[in-house]
């Protein structure tokens, strides 16, 4: 196909925003067609549009750890099933083939104009808040995957319109609440329908060449932001280290080591140094480490330049990643990497920031939380006799900045989620709130000072099956340029009015009227 130039600068910020209009509007229809508070309250999804080469054009405002990774389900998918017809489904969660870990699960569609001319994919990933495996809510402490759920490799759920029928009974009778994830995988099947004809409207609107232009003149825009952001921090090496208190197994601590060369507009990410892979579930593959990067340096780009990037972030040209094979950052089959994706990409996140930190001292932030107190409760529920899974991250203190305090009982860095409100919670699920609070004090002090944690205390209606995917509960979020660190966080069971302090990583029985209460880190305080 011949294709007209690139739209100038007015054109190229409409679709600009057309497009990221686009995913956004995808994430509304995900968000009031699901099922689970963990998707409808909490917004675990993420949307996405990408072009016809599964390049990202616009991320919606979503998660952070999903949407970086999104671009290699797109690739894995595309190589393994090469083309995809109109009315093609893909669905996967595999880590090591695109997914990041099992309960995210990805459907990606393609999107064809009247001629069957391909426009591009649109892709959809929401965490399910059960997928399997040997402890209800897919986040158990395992020493390999199998132990972790169900694990779907990119095939089709739809082709050519029809359902797959033996792959959607399979994925359900794997599951402990089929019903739930039934209607949360048709919620993201609407987020794909809802994609595809905006971008068919967009399409018949401006002409499928101007389209298509636009989506490669903006990647293009995006490297052209990311190199120029670069290019302001001057050349240099810089490192960070950080560590993964440990594994649920004995491991730890584990280091995780990133050093940064800048030269010019180039970064090479080099995380020699890093602990290899381990037992427990803090392994994170390559997808994870990629999100997590792409994340850090669009915070300083668009910090430095004072300006976003468009929604799909570029494809990030100038930045190399070198990850060793069979590491805690780039981990291989068959090792258990449900908490790669939630806590150590959040160290990841610390790493890089502490490198960034030694080039740009009075531009990066003290660390936040570091940690998405990954809880699961699972049972019977004693209201209907039915089983339930129940899946929350919780908020906690954003580290201080050299322009302001950090906020309070909040979701930071690779995650984006909320908390899930106590009436929602209650309804849907036997629990009871007895405290929700700010932990004040939490955060560290300084000139700027570090957000507070949270505290929130479940107590439970009938026997339940508790795993708590937890870090700093050793050392709290380091303070910057002088500031004291936050506190750490805990982990608490309350039976009989006596207080049991928990490991960080932790799977047990509670009966009725057990209170599990976590208490969340505070973030670090900035400056003296």
């Amino acid at each position: 196909m011949t294709r007209n130039g690139p739209p100038d600068a007015v054109e190229l910020e409409v679709f600009r925003h057309l497009f990221t209009a686009l995913a956004e509007e995808m994430g509304a229809a995900l968000k009031r067609a699901s099922f689970s508070p963990n998707i409808k309250e909490r917004r675990d999804y993420s949307c996405a549009l990408f072009n016809p080469v599964g390049a990202a054009v616009s991320l919606g405002d979503h998660m952070p750890v999903h949407l970086g990774a999104m671009p290699m389900s797109v690739e894995a998918a595309l190589a393994e099933l090469e083309t995809l017809d109109p009315g093609d489904v893909v669905c996967l969660n595999d880590p090591f083939r695109g997914g990041t870990h099992l309960p995210d699960i990805t459907l990606i569609s393609a999107v064809h104009d009247p001629e069957d001319e391909l426009l591009g994919y649109v892709a959809s990933r929401a965490h399910h808040s059960d997928v399997g495996g040997s402890t209800p809510g897919s986040m158990p402490l395992a020493r390999e995957i199998f132990e972790e759920g169900l694990r779907i490799p990119p095939v089709l759920l739809y082709r050519k319109g029809v359902r797959n029928d033996d792959l959607w009974r399979t994925i359900l009778a794997n599951v402990r609440t089929p019903v739930e994830r039934a209607g949360d995988l048709d919620a993201q099947l609407a987020a794909l329908h809802t994609g595809a004809t905006r971008l068919l409207e967009i399409v018949e609107r401006r002409g499928a060449d101007k389209t298509l232009a636009a989506m490669d003149a903006l990647i293009e825009y995006a490297d052209r932001l990311v190199a120029a952001g670069l290019g302001q921090i001057g050349d240099g090496t810089f490192t960070g280290e950080d560590i993964i208190e440990d594994d649920g197994f004995g491991s730890g601590p584990l280091p995780i080591r990133a050093t940064l060369e800048l030269n010019g507009s180039r970064l090479v990410i080099d995380f020699e140094g890093t602990s290899p892979q381990v037992p427990g579930g803090v392994n994170a593959v390559a997808a994870i480490t990629s999100s997590a990067t792409r994340y850090v340096v669009r915070c300083i780009v668009e910090a430095l330049l004072g300006e976003p990037l468009p929604a799909g972030g570029g494809s990030m040209s100038a930045v190399e990643l070198r990850l060793p094979p069979d590491s805690l950052v780039n981990a291989s089959l068959p090792s258990s990497v449900a908490a790669g994706n939630v806590e150590t990409s959040q160290r990841i996140t610390d790493t890089l920031f502490r490198a960034f930190g030694e080039a740009l001292p009075d531009l990066v932030p003290a660390l936040s939380q570091g940690t998405m107190n990954n809880t699961t409760v699972g049972g019977v529920d004693p209201r209907s006799g039915e089983p339930f899974a129940y899946y929350e991250t919780v908020g906690g203190g954003m580290g201080a900045g050299p322009g302001a305090d950090g906020l309070s009982g909040v979701h930071v860095h690779m995650s984006n989620s909320l908390n899930t409100p106590v009436e929602a919670l209650e309804h849907a699920y036997p629990f009871r709130i007895t405290r929700y609070e700010i932990r004040r004090g939490s955060g560290g002090a300084g000139r700027h000072r570090g957000g507070d944690g949270l505290r929130r205390d479940l107590q439970v209606l009938g026997p339940a099956r508790v795993a708590l995917l937890c870090e700093r509960r050793e050392r709290g979020p380091s303070g910057a340029r002088g500031g004291a660190d936050g506190a750490t966080g805990e982990n608490v069971l309350i039976r009989d009015g006596r207080e049991e302090r928990l490991k960080g990583k932790a799977t047990f029985w509670v009966e009725a009227g057990d209170i599990v209460s976590i208490r969340s880190p505070g973030g670090g305080g900035w400056g003296r």
